[in-house]
């Protein structure tokens, strides 16, 4: 049986690229995070904010490590199945992909290392500017790679000769159009990513009775982020979406799965898309309401996907489905934001257990809707890998099917092992979890050794009682 090679590479592309995004997405927010609580340890001088700073600095660098490895890859891609592409768009791709190793990469790895040995070494000041040094990496990494990546979806500010592009403005070539949205999107999408993942070990902790006065702040700070960005997201993801149908109206129409706008524009709630027959099975759908969302006119038209050649359709049911798992998440996202905030406002935020329960299971949220996102984007732009420059079929190496099928199967497995490795290893971080006081300087209450009496207590219980000095559910390294 013969495999076309071009959907090997895709895959192989796709699968390396949907390992790696997951990773500098949570390093973005988890940087962010870290900065705010050495921050709030430098003003405030309260141990738990240096505690819990120091525990999600782990975290970071495990992260940190399996986006550095599985990227690598992603570059020598470009070269070995994608060479054709290279050789089209290197003048424009390189210098930017340049840019990030210099002004992001180095920047993150440079500082991070104080960040990891610098613990009650260096100044609190240096520390806390190392945080926000390894955030503004991690951020300006974003930049440079959505930059390019958007510069694929909607090109500007260069030339074509003999084949080739050349820029002509880089100003328009890295502010491209779809650029600025998709920035924000991407960053918002990240530090919701990471909200959820401090808010479910937080609540984590709280069932488990372990780290309580670190646990609240914890969900405090992740419910407050929820709530109020989540909705945020929301907006952005609208202006986003004008933005597509301006410049990727096939992209649009196959989100939708709209076939014909003359029969409407309605919004799909659910559906089967069958591109043979042009039209969705067992469909659920708002009348108008599609219009109305992507034109903000009642009765609003748009195109659908009967105005495109079919070679120049996207493929349709995959998108539809994946930005209908992003928007679904999106949505319950901000519900239990707006949960929490009322449970916080009514002050029962640590002990609805209910609450706590659904929390605890709200962490890979962020990361099943980043990845449904990158799907919607990736696929969405096809049959092109430069929007209307260069198609997929034409920027392949000519290498062998089997080739590429080897290589796919073996970061398969490469991969796997990674990422098991990498999971467990955070996980058990998180089982471990915050460093004794004894680690943390010492500015709130001083440390002493348990009696007799406390440590039979301790024993009894299973558990650290609560005295001054000590955490519940903490124990002395």
């Amino acid at each position: 049986m013969d495999i076309d090679p071009v959907l090997l590479a895709r895959i192989q592309f796709a699968f390396t690229v949907s390992f790696h995004i997951i990773f500098p997405a949570f390093t973005i927010g988890l940087s962010a995070y870290v900065a705010v609580l050495l921050a709030m340890w430098m003003r405030t001088k309260n141990p738990k904010y240096h505690r819990l700073a120091r525990f999600w600095t782990k975290i970071f660098a495990v992260s940190f490590a399996m986006g550095v490895v599985s990227g690598i890859v992603l570059t020598y891609q470009f070269g070995t199945n994608w060479s054709r592409f290279s050789e089209f768009s290197g003048n424009v791709i390189g210098p930017l992909i340049g840019y990030e190793v210099l002004t992001a990469f180095y920047l993150e790895a440079t500082f991070l290392g104080i960040l990891l040995f610098g613990w009650n070494r260096f100044p609190d000041w240096l520390l806390t500017l190392a945080s926000f040094l390894v955030a503004i990496g991690t951020a300006t990494s974003a930049f440079w790679i959505l930059s390019a990546n958007s510069w694929m979806q909607t090109p500007a500010g260069h030339e074509i000769r003999d084949g080739i592009a050349y820029p002509v403005d880089w100003m328009q070539v890295i502010f491209n159009p779809s650029f600025p949205l998709r920035l924000v999107h991407m960053l918002i999408a990240a530090y919701l990513t990471t909200a959820a993942v401090v808010l479910a070990v937080g609540a984590r902790y709280l069932l488990q009775g372990r780290f309580r006065e670190e646990s609240r702040t914890m969900l405090r700070m992740a419910v407050g982020m929820i709530a109020i960005v989540a909705p945020l997201q929301l907006v952005v993801g609208d202006s986003h979406g004008l933005n597509t149908l301006r410049h990727q109206p096939a992209k649009v129409a196959a989100i939708e799965a709209h076939w014909d706008a003359d029969k409407g524009s309605d919004l799909v709630l659910f559906g089967i898309p069958d591109e043979k027959a042009r039209t969705n099975h067992f469909e659920i759908a708002i009348p108008g309401l599609a219009g109305l969302i992507l034109t903000h006119e009642w009765n609003g038209r748009f195109p659908g996907l009967t105005e495109f050649p079919p070679d120049e359709w996207p493929p349709v049911a995959n998108v539809f489905f994946a930005f209908r798992i992003m928007v679904g998440i999106g949505l319950l996202l901000i519900a239990i934001g707006l949960w929490g905030a009322w449970l916080w406002w009514r002050g029962r935020l640590f002990d609805n257990r209910l609450f706590l329960r659904v929390a605890y299971y709200v962490w890979p949220l962020g990361f099943i809707a980043i990845l449904a996102g990158w799907f919607v984007t990736e696929q969405g732009r096809q049959p092109w890998l430069v929007y209307g420059h260069l198609r997929t079929v034409d920027g392949l190496s000519p290498v062998p099917a089997s080739s590429v099928a080897g290589t796919l199967a073996l970061f398969v497995l490469i991969y796997g092992v990674i990422f098991t490795v990498g999971v467990y290893y955070m996980n058990r971080l998180i089982n471990r979890g915050l460093a004794p006081v004894a680690d943390v300087p010492s500015q709130g209450v001083p440390n002493r050794p348990l009696s007799a009496a406390e440590e039979a207590t301790r024993e009894a219980l299973g558990k650290t009682p609560d005295i001054p000095g000590y955490s519940a559910g903490e124990t002395r390294s």
